[in-house]
């Protein structure tokens, strides 16, 4: 059964309006405002959440959801994860609790609601497999690291004209695609899935650097520029594009002359 209020005019030396609530079982009492400390007496309920114990104060005209309000700052459970049972039984947020019968030094009981904490359950879960995701990237993050000290190697011994055998190329190879397989088969979600994705295009970058290697190492001059200025003297030099005029014809160095030898 609802409550309901009303106001009434009462000359009590201060001229001013009563608020009158009728209670569940036809009671009618003076209504007060919850939380103000000065309408009501103040009693301090024991309220026990696991093996945790709270001595709240507020005043006793307040309801079960006033109650949970306070304990929200208390155990940083929201009113709606709360359950608060007195004697026995769930209270609703709108019950009284001096209607209740909770007076001073009562106590209630603060259970979290199952849903709730479920749902806490399942994100806690998530968490460490997150974190747990997180960790394994790390450990083919720290191994990519130390292949690429190698393939910088490398590099600076083809950039610097030394022949490299083609073996060590294949073997770095083979090691970076292991870790691609570690990194697929890790499964990610959130910020792992992140990491992981980084670290994918990483290790691909690294391989194809490989290959180019590779090519370059077979042939020093695939990827020189003086290569190219060498292929374009060849090109020219065999489409006969030397000049663009005809070739100056060769002057004899034999003098014709009309003037016959005589011999005696």
């Amino acid at each position: 059964m609802k409550s309901s209020t009303s106001k009434r005019r009462v000359n009590d030396g201060f001229n001013r309006e009563i608020g009158w609530e009728l209670r569940p079982g036809g009671m009618l009492v003076q209504r007060r405002d919850v939380g103000d400390a000065s309408s009501g007496p103040m009693i301090k309920i024991k309220v026990s959440h696991g093996s945790y114990h709270h001595d709240i104060t507020v005043p006793a005209q307040s309801t079960f959801g006033d109650l949970k309000m306070v304990l929200s700052h208390e155990t940083g459970l929201e009113p709606k994860e709360q359950r608060l049972l007195f004697r026995g039984k769930e209270k609703e947020d709108k019950e009284c609790l001096e209607m209740a019968g909770v007076k001073d030094t009562s106590k209630v009981i603060l259970l979290e609601d199952p849903a709730s904490k479920e749902k806490k359950l399942k994100e806690m879960q998530r968490n460490q497999c997150i974190l747990k995701a997180c960790e394994a990237v790390a450990k083919v993050r720290a191994e990519v690291e130390r292949l690429s000290e190698k393939i910088i190697a490398l590099e600076a011994t083809v950039r610097s004209g030394g022949k490299i055998m083609d073996k060590e190329f294949v073997v770095l190879t083979e090691l970076l695609m292991m870790q691609l397989l570690k990194l697929d088969s890790i499964e990610a979600d959130g910020e792992a899935k992140v990491q992981r994705r980084i670290e994918v295009r990483r290790v691909q970058s690294f391989v194809d650097m490989l290959d180019k290697l590779k090519a370059q190492n077979s042939n020093p001059f695939s990827n020189s520029k003086d290569v190219e200025s060498m292929n374009t003297k060849w090109e020219t030099f065999e489409s006969g594009l030397g000049s663009l005029h005809a070739p100056t014809p060769l002057q004899s160095s034999t003098k014709i002359t009309q003037d016959w030898v005589v011999f005696d």
